[in-house]
């Protein structure tokens, strides 16, 4: 099925549209832009390039996607953004490509639910099946997992972690790694015991958030130092795929750990 570009859309020369995409009124498409089958770009969106966007996407009005980064470093060098597929895009939404020095590319997975006026900032990779509510925050950098929830007015500090399945409250700040699973509240994140009614909701048995369970309480709550309750995580539940994720979470952070 053909594209459908309202009159008043600016779309640049060699821009690639697959079939049955819709470009709404005084949408802006600059060059260098790919958007894929049965994407929806609603009135007054804006998308820079070099931008690659899949499949079946719908980005609501207003929102800017492929901006140039915002980081005094950068000097125009090509960086892009990458989209996956079937994401929802709400208005108000700011997305930035990468730097030349922090990889290039700022990526977004599949299947994430990305709600008014977040900002996704340089160089963030972001896995699949997230929640970004309203204003989540995100500084350059900032890896996000697999399944992570990020409330209403929450951020993330430059070049932190948020592992898979992890949960971080309204209004939290967070400065450091947050280990998969892990729920994280307060003005500035404190952990707060495993997202266990998320893991019920994506079915885990009840043994694995138990194993998940005992392992925040051995990360967090045993008393012991970080490489003592690493060494009994390992020693204990290290067949556990779980807690071995965790652990590989642990052994690749670069940032304090948020305890």
């Amino acid at each position: 099925m053909a594209s459908n570009v309202h009159p008043t859309a600016q779309v640049a020369a060699g821009v690639t549209l697959g079939a049955d995409v819709t470009i709404g009124a005084y949408c802006v498409v600059g060059p260098d832009v790919e958007i894929g089958d049965g994407s929806t770009l609603d009135a007054h969106v804006v998308v820079k390039g070099p931008t690659r966007i899949g499949s079946e996407n719908h980005i609501h009005p207003f929102a800017s996607i492929g901006g140039d980064p915002q980081d005094k470093k950068f000097h125009g060098e090509r960086s892009e953004l990458h989209i996956g597929n079937r994401n929802t895009i709400r208005e108000f939404v700011t997305i930035n490509r990468g730097t030349g020095d922090g990889g290039g590319v700022t990526r977004i997975g599949d299947d994430n639910w990305i709600m008014a006026y977040v900002h996704i900032a340089h160089d963030c990779l972001i896995g699949n099946h997230t929640v970004f509510s309203n204003n989540a925050t995100l500084a350059g950098h900032v890896v996000i997992g697999n399944h992570v929830i990020m409330s209403g007015f929450s951020g993330v500090h430059q070049f932190c972690r948020i592992g898979e399945h992890a949960f971080v409250g309204m209004g939290c700040l967070v400065n450091g790694d947050v280990p998969p699973f892990v729920i994280m509240a307060n003005e500035y994140g404190r952990p707060r015991g495993i997202n266990a009614e998320g893991l019920k909701r994506r079915g885990f048995s009840s043994e694995r958030i138990a194993t998940i369970r005992r392992a925040y309480k051995t990360l967090y709550m045993s008393g012991l130092q970080l490489n003592e309750a690493r060494e009994q995580l390992a020693q204990r539940d290290g067949e556990s795929s779980d807690v071995a994720a965790m652990l590989e979470f642990l052994n690749e952070s670069q940032r304090p750990l948020m305890r």
